[in-house]
């Protein structure tokens, strides 16, 4: 079944209609629940004073969405505002200085960096971040990619694992507010660009990647603590452009997603003094009494946010690098559009960098069931390791490694006789609806495996009887197709794209003749 099959018109309507209609029936029943336990004994905790004159409360449980615009917010807009002045500056200093300011303008960068993580976090930080940086240059320039794996999974581990993670955070000293934070952030995302790094030198095939390259690329600041993570190859080859001349409308594209981001903002802090989806989950006693309906949208709903503070998160940080003439990695793909495991990642970061050194390098073209299973095991182990091993992680990685390789599984048994033959006899548009059912029931164990990390396993296997096997047949036959409603209108959405991208080729082909 190619993307580009169509469905009637009026078909779709009714999907809209249907996934429409379906949210807000979700959303009634937990902004009801909201309201009514609002004064609940176990929602102290987390249910903090909001708008007083609206009589509404608003929901704190999310200590980092909070912690980023209360405690983070002045300390992260000055940060990243001297970042851009001070480059600023320099770029207009250095032509009466005699330096070319757009060839080094990433070891400006680099200064600002350096010197503000100096002074947020103070001289033994550095050291011992340059400590890790030195160890791994050194395993590069034996350029052995195994040695490479080694060496920084090695130092991760000691940030991730005990006893070394007391050890090393026993050299930090005083009591700056955001110490712990900026310290865990810091040091994981300074190991996997220093991995980065060290890979890619081992495929530079004259000489090798100087030590101040990796100082230019581990020190840009807006990176440093909190990503995303840009791959060595990329950021060195952006950042050393000289020819810093915008394309059309970039400065507008620009503002434009800074101004979606504010919205989003908004968007949810109005979210969060009307319905609590983070906080009910907490509370067991209370989501045992709630309807099949609302606990299906709580699910859903926690992924979606989880989603847009990716995204908001991240898209901060990229406007500020897309001011620095870098093409950042692009943010999360949202849950909404996702029903196949292989597109599913809340950091397109680390995404990006593991498909370029674990999953693509081991797994080929994906088509071989022995060696995608080693590509997904692996690159599960990484991302194991990446977020902290414990329990909760290791039934998180174990889904999410199962549901790739399912999806693989399914299609080369479904590709086989007699069923090739029977989906070739079937109409485009109907082949798209079976498609469509399977990818209904894929997208609700992405949901379910994945509210595991966010909430609670308790939670996960809650809603899962809830819609599986108390809700059967109605709930769970309404959830799924309401799901295949929405599943159909992002196919749609995919197939116009397609559509959209093959007349601007056509095009460009017509131009070229």
């Amino acid at each position: 079944m190619g993307v580009k099959a169509a469905l009637p018109k009026y078909e779709l309507h009714l999907y809209t209609a249907v996934l429409f209609g379906a949210l807000l029936w979700a959303a009634s029943w937990i902004f009801e629940v909201s309201s009514e336990q609002v004064n609940r004994k176990a929602f102290k905790e987390s249910v903090k004073p909001g708008w007083h004159y609206f009589g509404r409360k608003m929901d704190a449980a999310d200590f980092e969405w909070v912690m980023w615009f209360t405690t983070f917010r002045n300390h992260i807009l000055f940060a990243l505002s001297g970042h851009v002045i001070f480059a600023k500056i320099c770029s207009m200093l250095s032509p009466k200085l005699g330096i070319d300011g757009c060839k080094r303008r990433s070891f400006i960068y680099m200064v600002y960096g350096l010197s503000a993580v100096f002074v947020s976090m103070g001289w033994t930080y550095i050291t011992l971040v340059l400590s890790h940086c030195i160890v791994l240059y050194s395993v590069a320039l034996a350029k052995r990619k195994w040695l490479c794996f080694v060496a920084g999974l090695t130092s991760l581990a000691t940030f991730k694992m005990e006893p070394m993670v007391s050890w090393q955070t026993g050299f930090m000293t005083g009591s700056f507010e955001l110490q712990d934070i900026l310290f865990y952030g810091g040091c994981g995302f300074s190991i996997m660009r220093c991995m980065s790094f060290a890979l890619e030198n081992c495929e530079k095939k004259d000489g090798n990647y100087s030590f101040v390259d990796l100082l230019k690329y581990n020190f840009y600041l807006p990176f440093f603590y909190f990503g995303p993570v840009m791959t060595f190859d990329r950021f060195h080859v952006q950042a050393n452009n000289a020819d810093l001349t915008r394309k059309q409308w970039e400065m507008w594209n620009i503002r434009t997603q800074a101004l979606l981001h504010l919205g989003a903002i908004l968007v949810v802090d109005v979210l969060f003094h009307y319905l609590y989806i983070l906080t009910i989950p907490t509370d067991m006693k209370l989501v045992r009494q709630l309807s099949d309906w609302s606990l299906g949208g709580l699910a859903y709903s926690n992924l979606v946010y989880d989603w847009v503070k990716a995204a908001v998160m991240f898209g901060v940080i990229n406007t500020v690098s897309r001011l620095d003439h870098l093409d950042p990695p692009q943010p999360p793909k949202c849950i909404t559009m996702l029903y196949v495991f292989a597109e599913t990642h809340f950091d397109r970061g680390i995404n990006d960098w593991l498909c370029k050194y674990v999953y693509d390098y081991l797994g080929g073209n994906h088509d071989q069931i022995f060696k995608e299973l080693i590509a997904t095991i692996s690159t599960f182990a990484v991302t194991t390791l990446w977020l902290g091993p414990c329990e909760i992680v290791y039934i998180w990685s174990f889904c999410n490694c199962f549901g790739l390789n399912f999806e693989l599984w399914v299609a080369k048994f479904f590709s086989i006789r007699p069923f090739s033959s029977i989906e070739g006899a079937l109409s485009e548009a109907m082949s798209r609806r079976i498609r469509g059912v399977f990818n209904a029931a894929n997208f609700w164990c992405i949901i379910l495996f994945n509210v595991l990390a966010l909430n609670s396993l308790e939670f996960a296997k809650l809603v899962t009887k809830r819609l599986l096997v108390k809700g059967f047949p109605f709930s769970t036959l309404s959830v799924l197709f309401v799901t295949y409603a929405g599943v159909q209108l992002v196919k749609e959405r995919e197939r116009r794209l397609a559509l959209e991208e093959e007349a601007a080729n056509g095009l460009q082909k017509e131009k070229a003749e």
